[in-house]
């Protein structure tokens, strides 16, 4: 075979694997990711061997990280970063002397030395960067609060990694005393550096590359990839590098846009990243390696959530901030393997270790993938027991993420007329929506919007709806719409909460429910009520006189059909 053709066709063999996987894991609902990692397994040199050129795989792999996290920098608030550092320091902390030491622990135990104890209990405190913001962008829930904290507590992790392998390398004679301080000193330059450049010079520029779609996609790889690369060339990650070139431009008003145009790209790139992962994976000599394996892999699916839960529990987070929190944790990180493997190379480890931490990084990766996409149903069946974890007073009490004055629930049913009301009334609105086809839409129009439930009550005091002024509904369920106006009404009683009613029965509950109005299409159209809005705003008197019309209305209706 033409080398030049060798790569072309590895890939499509590999692909061709993957696609057949894929499709299996889909017809029988299991996570796409599994199939990618066993794809990865077996085409492997233990099984398959179809991967020869390692070196172009390993660069498809780094591609895909990069674009992954750019992208999640993109759709960072700064402003919220700097909100939750309390929580990530003190859980990070909390994971640190916890976990660290359990798995000190259970390393001599098993015969380590003590330099291969301190490398496992190091190893296993790292939660994979890849896999938890792939659950997240996937489930589109970067910006709920337990996506920002699990965010949090991963760069505060990469942070460590960094330092991690400067300790790895000085001792082995790699290092020098005055690495950590040249790596602060090149983190304070580079982070002043992009500040600069993203806040003064790209809003002036970005009009001119925005003038082209086409120039905006090539600026935006070209900027991600020298970010990344300079970051990496300095001593750091290329993951920091490029989830700080996401960061540096996320408060561009083309934002989104660049995001979207690089969303197939990003795809493509991290199947082939977690294909990698798994073809790195096909391990030999496993009879003794796998009961120890097993042990750690219990350790970090239990412990590292256990610990999570504890501090953001004394903190005052709900118990489903820290329960979905604690689930994104609960695996090791692939660099652990990298953490390991230079530690090998070193002489500070042997290949035994080496062969444990690839295998307890597959089975916390696998069993966590399972934990994450599954979530939702986890809390509402572990609901009460998690109540221990949870203060009388929680965090949703005392902080809300944002506040916005006027909330959309459900962006169908003229959801695109109540949108253009809120813009034209000049004060922050949000849209929210579970149906991904609808954020992508509003992601498209620039509609600010958050992806989550409805009936999620926690994202709604996440957004603040205790200080919201108007709400509209328009979920077409009538049971949904009640829940909403008593929980509404009960928690912010000068807020206005707009729903949808099909039948007169359902219209007269939702108003003893406490609903301001309740549009009913034969009776008022989506046109009547916002020109209603637009000239009487967040007045709830008006409102009220409105609201009692609609009553009699609807009163003279029921004594007619009676």
């Amino acid at each position: 075979m033409h080398a030049e053709y060798a790569i072309f066709y590895q890939l499509s063999i590999v692909m061709g694997i993957a696609a057949g996987l894929s499709l299996m894991a889909k017809l029988f609902r299991q996570p796409l990711i599994i199939a990618y990692i066993i794809s990865g397994i077996l085409v492997g040199p233990t099984l398959l061997n179809v991967i020869h050129d390692q070196s172009a795989f390993e660069s498809f792999s780094q591609i895909g990280i990069a674009l992954l996290l750019f992208i999640i920098g993109l759709g960072l608030n700064v402003s919220t970063i700097r909100s939750t550092g309390k929580p990530v320091i003190a859980t990070f902390g909390a994971i640190t002397l916890g976990l660290g030491s359990i798995s000190y622990v259970v390393s001599q135990l098993f015969g380590f030395s003590r330099n291969e104890s301190v490398v496992m209990a190091i190893a296993m405190l790292f939660s994979s960067t890849i896999i938890i913001v792939k659950s997240l962008s996937d489930k589109k829930e970067q910006s709920r609060l337990y996506g920002q904290i699990a965010i949090g507590i991963l760069l505060a992790e990469d942070v460590v990694a960094t330092l991690a392998l400067l300790y790895v390398s000085a001792s082995a004679g790699n290092g020098s005393n005055g690495a950590v301080l040249t790596l602060l000193v090149k983190g304070i330059f580079l982070g002043s550096a992009l500040t600069f450049v993203g806040g003064v010079l790209m809003p002036k520029l970005s009009k001119l590359f925005a003038s082209s779609q086409e120039l905006l996609y090539i600026f935006a790889l070209a900027w991600v990839f020298g970010v990344a690369s300079l970051f990496a060339k300095a001593g750091f990650s290329i993951e920091i590098g490029a989830l700080f070139a996401g960061v540096a431009l996320a408060h561009l008003p083309y934002a989104p846009a660049i995001s979207a145009r690089l969303k197939l790209l990003r795809d493509f790139f991290i199947v082939l990243f977690f294909i990698r992962l798994g073809e790195q994976l096909g391990i030999n000599d496993l009879n003794s390696a796998l009961i120890p394996a097993l042990v750690f892999s219990v350790i970090a699916i239990i412990s590292k959530p256990l610990l999570t839960m504890i501090s953001l529990g004394l903190l005052g987070y709900t118990k489903q901030t820290s329960f979905k929190t604690a689930v994104h944790l609960s695996q090791i990180s692939e660099f652990s393997i990298i953490l390991v493997v230079l530690a090998q190379t070193t002489g500070m480890i042997t290949r035994d270790l080496t062969t444990i931490i690839a295998l307890t990084t597959i089975f916390t990766i696998a069993i966590s993938t399972y934990l994450m996409k599954y979530d939702d149903e986890l809390y509402r069946m572990f609901e009460k027991p998690l109540a221990f974890f949870e203060r009388s007073k929680t965090k949703q009490e005392m902080r809300a993420l944002s506040h916005y004055p006027l909330v959309m629930l459900g962006y169908h049913e003229g959801g695109y007329t109540f949108v253009r009301t809120f813009r034209r009334i000049k004060k922050r609105y949000i849209v929210i929506d579970y149906n991904p086809d609808v954020i992508d839409t509003l992601e498209h129009q620039h509609v600010n919007h958050l992806y989550g439930d409805a009936t999620d009550l926690e994202l709604l005091e996440e957004i603040g709806v205790r200080k919201s002024e108007l709400i509209v509904s328009n979920i077409s369920d009538s049971s949904t719409n009640r829940m909403l106006a008593k929980h509404i009404t009960s928690a912010n009683d000068k807020a206005i909460f707009i729903c949808r009613a099909a039948r007169l029965n359902d219209a007269e509950a939702l108003y003893e429910a406490g609903a301001a109005y309740v549009m009913m299409p034969h009776f008022i159209g989506d046109e009547h009520i916002n020109s209603f809005i637009q000239r009487n705003g967040s007045n709830k008197n008006a409102f009220s006189k409105y609201r009692q019309q609609h009553l009699m209305q609807l009163a003279g209706v029921s004594m007619t059909l009676k």
